[in-house]
């Protein structure tokens, strides 16, 4: 699948919440909004990326910054893993992976040396119009938020 690059109109998608609603993009138009796409809750990288954004996510709300997590898990699993790490921000549903390959999060990728198809972990910030600001495939679990609050201007905290 194609990926999204700077300048690109974000596809807009609603999708079913860890807290049984449901999340729309559109809903944050106006706002900077991180979307990152991670393979499974519960496991260690995810984990790990997940509570470092919940520890920055103070620090990128007062830049303007909203944090929303999508995965192909179920909303159980994931309000599972919200209170098991005490995560504050949305975390939704693609349990078809139709958002993940729109956005260019869904694809083969190497795992212990072997080709897969599956979540191909990334991030991308949408502007307030709604274009993709940075948008980055392949992060690491561990460190990658550090990395993104770099490449945004934002101070660690």
């Amino acid at each position: 699948m194609p990926r999204l690059t700077v300048g690109d109109a974000a596809p807009d998608f609603t999708l079913p919440t860890a807290d049984g609603g449901t999340f729309s993009l559109s809903e944050l138009r106006g706002e900077h909004v991180v979307v990152y796409f991670y393979p499974a809750a519960g496991t260690p990288g995810c984990t790990k990326q997940a509570c470092d954004f919940r520890d920055s996510l103070a620090s990128l709300q007062a830049q303007g910054y909203r944090v929303v997590g999508v995965s192909p898990d179920s909303p159980a699993k994931l309000a599972r893993f919200a209170e098991q790490e005490a995560l504050t921000f949305p975390l939704v549903s693609d349990a078809d992976h139709a958002v993940m390959e729109q956005w260019g999060a869904w694809g083969e990728k190497k795992l212990y040396g072997k080709v897969v198809t599956g979540v191909i972990r990334s991030t991308v910030v949408v502007d307030p119009a709604g274009v993709v600001q940075l948008a980055q495939y392949n992060v690491k679990a561990t460190g990658h938020v550090a990395k993104l609050r770099r490449d945004l201007g934002i101070d660690a905290a």
